[in-house]
This record gives C-alpha cells, sequence and structure tokens, in this order.
C-alpha cells in the first residue's frame, strides 16, 4: 500500500473528525433528526479513514520501505517480522496514529452498538469523541506526520531501540493506550450529559461498559509494562515511581473512582455531579501523561520527541480540552438534580470514601511527579521525588481503602447496619489472624518482617472478605451441589467478575508486600567454576560464550542452581549489542516456582579474564504480582459480559423531564 494513500487518507480523516464534532451537536441543539445522524455514518467513516492510514504505515514497516522518514529512523531490515510491526507504534509519529485510531474505534463502536442510546445523547456523545479526533488528527498532520519520505532513499534504516525490541512491550502499548483512550468515551458521555441536563440511571448504565472496558485494558497494560521492565531492564525490581509510569497509574487510580461511582448513579442516582467531573478528570489525566510523554520534558525510554513546537500542540489541546469541559461543569453541574439521600453507614458512603482515597491518592502522585517539573521551571533547582515519598503518601491511603473494600460489598444500599456486616466476616478474620501468626512465624520479628507480615494479612482480609460475601450471595455450604450451581449461574456475572477483581486484588497485595519485605541479592564477580549462593539457592557459573541473534550479537552465560533437593536448574541469561542501533541489553534468565523467581544477571567483565559481575536475586511472592493483575484483568472481562451491560437501563419518571434544554 502506498505511504501517499495513508496520508491521503489521514487528511480525509480530519474534514470527516470536523463534521462528526459540529453536524450533529448542531443537530441535537435543534432537535433536527437528520443532523444528529450524521454522527454514526461520520464515526465509522473517520474509522474507515484512519485505519487505512495505519494499514499502510504498517505495510511500509513490514517492506522496510525507508523512503519514509518514520520507517527509516525507526526500522531495520534485519528485525524480526514482529518487531518490524511494533516499530509502527514504537516512535513518537506511529504511536499518536494508534492513539487516535483507537479513539475512532471506540467512537464507531458505539455508532455501530449504541442503538438503544438516546439519539441527542448519541450525537453529543460522538460529536465531542469528533472535537478530540479533529485536535488529534491536526497535531499529526501538521506537527507529527508519520509518511513524510526523505530522498534520496537511504538503503539501510537506524533500528528501533533495543529495548522496545520485546514481545512485553510489543503489546504494552496498545493495551495501555485502549486504556487510555477508552476513558475518552467517559469524558464524552459526560459532557453530553452536561450539555443534555440530565444524569440518571440510564446514562449510568450507557458509561459503565466502556469505563469498564477501559479500566481492564488500563490494568493489564500497566501489568505488562511492570513485567517488562522486571525481566528486560536486570535491576530486579517491577516499579521504580518512575514519571511516565505514574503517567498511566494516575488515571488508573481516578479511573477506578469512577468506575465504582457509577455504581452508585446506577443503582441510587447519587454522586452524580461528582461522577460527571471524575470522567472530566480521568480523561484529562489521560491527556495529560500524553503531553508528559511527547512534549520532551521527560527523559525516559517510553518518552517521544523533544520539539517543543509539539509539545506546545499537545498542551493547547490539554488546555482546550480540559479548560472547556470543567468551565461546562462549572455552568451547567449545579443544575443537575441531587440524588437519593443515604445513611453515613450505607453501601453509597463506602464507595463515596473510597472515592476519596483514590482521589486523593492520585492527586499524591500527581504532586510528586509534576513538583521536580515545576520547580524546574520556576528555576528552584533540579529536586527529585522518589519512592521514599511516594511510599510515605501512598501506602497509607492503600490500607484503609482495602480494608473497606473487604466491607463495603456486603453493606446495604441507603441504610446498613455495620455490627452485622462485621459479625458475617468473623470467620475472615479468624483467617487474617492465622495468616499474620503464621508469616511472621516464618520470617521473623524485626520491622521489615512485621510490615511485610501485616501485608499478607491485609491481602487475606480483603480476599476472605470478597470470598465470605460471594459465598451468602450463592449460599455456599447451604444448597445441593444441583441447586448450588444454579444459583452459581443466576448471580449476575458483574457480581462475579467483582469478587475476581478484589481477589485479584489481593494476590497482587501478596506480591507487593512478599517482594518488598523479603527480597534478597547477593552480587559478586565470576569466573567458571565459581559458586554464589542466594536465599539457600547455590548458584554455579560454567562460563560464558558468544552466540548470534537475528540482529544481535550476545554474550551468554551458563549457570547452574541448586537448593536443598539436588535438583539442579539451568539459567542462560545473556548480554545483547545490537547491530543497529550499536546498543547493550540486559535479558535476565528467571527461574519460576509458583511463588517466587530466582533471578540471575550477567554483567559486564574484562574479555581477557573470562570473569563477569553476576547479580543473583531471590524475589519472593513475585509470581503473585502477574497472577493478580491477570485476575484483575479477567474480573473486568467478566464483568462486561453482564447483559445488563449491553441494554439500557429503563428511564424512570423524574429523569424524563430535562433541567436544561439543549
Amino acid at each position: 500500500m502506498n505511504p501517499e494513500i495513508g496520508h491521503y487518507a489521514l487528511a480525509l480523516a480530519l474534514p470527516v473528525a470536523l463534521v462528526q464534532a459540529f453536524v450533529p451537536l448542531f443537530g441535537a441543539a435543534r432537535r433536527d433528526a437528520a443532523l444528529m445522524a450524521v454522527a454514526g455514518p461520520a464515526a465509522l467513516l473517520q474509522m474507515l479513514l484512519i485505519g487505512t492510514a495505519f494499514a499502510a504505515l504498517t505495510q511500509a514497516f513490514i517492506a522496510s520501505d525507508f523512503s519514509v522518514i518514520n520507517v527509516y529512523q525507526n526500522s531495520h531490515t534485519a528485525k524480526p517480522l514482529l518487531y518490524k510491526i511494533s516499530g509502527v507504534w514504537g516512535n513518537h509519529e506511529g504511536s499518536l496514529l494508534l492513539w487516535v485510531l483507537i479513539l475512532a474505534v471506540f467512537g464507531a463502536a458505539v455508532a455501530a452498538f449504541g442503538g438503544a442510546l438516546p439519539d441527542r445523547l448519541k450525537a453529543r456523545a460522538l460529536a465531542v469523541q469528533g472535537m478530540i479526533g479533529t485536535g488529534f488528527l491536526a497535531f499529526i498532520l501538521f506537527t507529527s506526520n508519520p509518511f513524510l519520505r526523505v530522498n534520496p532513499t537511504p538503503a539501510q534504516g537506524l533500528g528501533l531501540n533495543p529495548l522496545l525490541q520485546d514481545p512485553g512491550l510489543a503489546i504494552h502499548p496498545p493495551m495501555l493506550y485502549l486504556g487510555y483512550v477508552g476513558f475518552s468515551m467517559a469524558f464524552s458521555f459526560a459532557v453530553a450529559a452536561l450539555l443534555e441536563g440530565r444524569v440518571d440511571a440510564a446514562w449510568a448504565r450507557w458509561v459503565r461498559p466502556w469505563t469498564l472496558a477501559a479500566w481492564s485494558f488500563l490494568t493489564v497494560g500497566i501489568g505488562l509494562g511492570s513485567w517488562w521492565a522486571y525481566y528486560e531492564l536486570g535491576w530486579g525490581g517491577w516499579w521504580f515511581w518512575d514519571p511516565v509510569e505514574n503517567a498511566s497509574f494516575i488515571p488508573w487510580l481516578t479511573g477506578t473512582a469512577l468506575l465504582h461511582s457509577l455504581i452508585v448513579v446506577e443503582k441510587r442516582e447519587a454522586l452524580k455531579s461528582w461522577t460527571i467531573l471524575l470522567a472530566i478528570v480521568t480523561f484529562s489525566l489521560s491527556l495529560l501523561g500524553t503531553f508528559l510523554v511527547r512534549s520532551g520534558i521527560l527523559t525516559s525510554v517510553h518518552a517521544f520527541a523533544s520539539d517543543p513546537t509539539r509539545g506546545v500542540f499537545v498542551l493547547a489541546l490539554l488546555a482546550i480540552a480540559v479548560g472547556g469541559s470543567l468551565t461546562l461543569y462549572a455552568i451547567r453541574a449545579p443544575k443537575l438534580e441531587p440524588g437519593g439521600l443515604f445513611s453515613p453507614i450505607s453501601r453509597e458512603s463506602g464507595l463515596l470514601i473510597n472515592n476519596l482515597f483514590l482521589a486523593t491518592a492520585a492527586a499524591t502522585v500527581l504532586l510528586g511527579t509534576l513538583y521536580p517539573l515545576i520547580a524546574d521551571a520556576l528555576e528552584l533547582g533540579n529536586l527529585s521525588v522518589g519512592a521514599p515519598y511516594f511510599n510515605t503518601v501512598f501506602i497509607p491511603l492503600m490500607v484503609p481503602l482495602v480494608l473497606l473494600m473487604g466491607i463495603g460489598p456486603m453493606m446495604a444500599w441507603k441504610r446498613s447496619d455495620l455490627a452485622g456486616v462485621l459479625a458475617r466476616l468473623k470467620g475472615a478474620l479468624f483467617g487474617v489472624g492465622l495468616v499474620f501468626a503464621l508469616a511472621l512465624s516464618l520470617s521473623g520479628i524485626d520491622a521489615i518482617d512485621i510490615a511485610g507480615s501485616a501485608g499478607i494479612a491485609l491481602a487475606a482480609w480483603l480476599f476472605f472478605a470478597s470470598f465470605t460475601e460471594w459465598a451468602g450471595r450463592v449460599r455456599l455450604f447451604k444448597l445441593s451441589p444441583a441447586n448450588l450451581w444454579k444459583r452459581v449461574r443466576a448471580l449476575p456475572r458483574a457480581s462475579h467478575g467483582m469478587t475476581i477483581a478484589h481477589m485479584g486484588m489481593a494476590v497482587l497485595i501478596v506480591g507487593v508486600s512478599g517482594s518488598s519485605a523479603w527480597k534478597q541479592e547477593n552480587i559478586l564477580t565470576m569466573g567458571a567454576g565459581e559458586t554464589i549462593t542466594v536465599a539457600g539457592f547455590d548458584v554455579t557459573f560454567h562460563g560464558a560464550e558468544t552466540i548470534r541473534g537475528p540482529n544481535y550479537e550476545s554474550v551468554q552465560g551458563t549457570f547452574s542452581a541448586t537448593r536443598g533437593d539436588g535438583k539442579a536448574v539451568t539459567l542462560k541469561p545473556e548480554r545483547r549489542i545490537y547491530d543497529q542501533p550499536a546498543q547493550q541489553t540486559t535479558e535476565a534468565a528467571i527461574h519460576t516456582a509458583f511463588w517466587a523467581d530466582l533471578y540471575v544477571v550477567l554483567g559486564e567483565g574484562p574479555a581477557d579474564t573470562g570473569r563477569y559481575v553476576v547479580r543473583a536475586y531471590f524475589e519472593p511472592f513475585v509470581p503473585f504480582l502477574w497472577y493478580g493483575i491477570l485476575m484483575m484483568g479477567l474480573g473486568g472481562l467478566v464483568s462486561l459480559s453482564d447483559r445488563r451491560h449491553r441494554i439500557g437501563a429503563p428511564l424512570r419518571a423524574a429523569s424524563i423531564v430535562e433541567l436544561a434544554k439543549g
């Protein structure tokens, strides 16, 4: 496919996005069905055009068409096919094209599957999507064109950053973008609701599946990024509180709050104004993350572009989207009907407190991320905010939140009996005590051991409480197997999904607590035949050899690890030097048991001596991080499959009256 076809399709997508942005909006204001109906075809056509552009760029990468500057700068003929394809989004221009393609896919999905939506709400929501698309299409065409040519055509490309040539990072950006951009639908529905002046249970029912899908993708995307950093960078860690990591984590926190507040709107028509604000803030934080990565003010393997013009353009888009939506919110939100009243002890209160903890946590992470940038801009000196700050302010907010997660689902709507809920959780509390005592007996009683054991106990609380709530719903141990199965099948899938996601969070907490408290490491310069010991493992170095990969040369070490049972495990870490660009990477060798990893890294060493710096880590409970993330993503998908998320809620009589016309 000719790159000019892709460029032409992308250029055509801009006027289509403009039509989608303004014609349906005008039609909704005038109640003109014909004009409102333009939104759907425009959204579908925009997806087709941007999809054509993306396909053209992908074909250029696969064919190694180095006449395209983007391909020349980010590809090489020796790259494996997977990394030629992932090179499409492994750069500034291509990643923006993927961003706007996903935006168009979400808009087209609403156009295709939003038949149950009220015409005016649908038209306005798609119009807002069109406005966002217009901004980013203009950004791509005027500052970040992925189809620019170079003449004469180079014989070979410069290659892709070797750190990005990894299966995990090939999947990580698309998953992350599906989360980032997915929150645009919640934003668009929120702005549409403000324009219409109506927020009710039906609105929440329509918005919730889009938010749930975005949250699920973002959860898995963040997990994939953490997994990549763990095994690819060779430092033995899985989270660094890097600004680019935080840029994805902050909207995840507010998106989690939004997901829970939508439940309150759907069930009780309360927290309407707060939910609208959360939808605006969550997508605004996604845009902020885009600005941080693409403005050139951050240095990171994930950060693209250093052209100030691009940063100013994204900042202008951010200001228009955030400023405009918040101004509309300030004008229209006070006119929304207040929701139903509820007692301080109720599920509504529990979810509200949940929201406050999540919002506060997001604010503290945002402050720590932006403060060094603000200080640098004000010439206050080069400051850094690292793990001590984030751990100190973040963990105290998470502990009560997790405690509440165990209680909240068991509380009744409107008014609840806290004593009765706690009585139902006696078994869970007893199990937590046993787990804490067992963890202390196996570890020790110093401060780190106590902290790690407390984290494991906190995870046990959430796991047992979630199971108790689910067991009560299906009447486990009280029915015959046949009737129990009928009860399980009759329980809404959203309830099953909530339980899986909460249990996944518990498993994740086990991984965080265990790996933080009981990680062990040993570093030694080793020659062939020498042994290093870590956590009871005897790791013997048998030498290194040079091997040739498809586009790199590697020094591969061979190690055997034995423990008390005498069984040997072979590990082969590598140091790779890529051909183009000429850059070195570390490939850790990891032996995973169910509950722990043995992690070996081969460092540099004088070639003439045959000795290398070897780092050996014992990573207890790290696998539980990945188990937990997968469970959370699975919980989101199970909830998304609930039939109630595919149909609209019936309108209540009170919601039929619109509080503001047009």
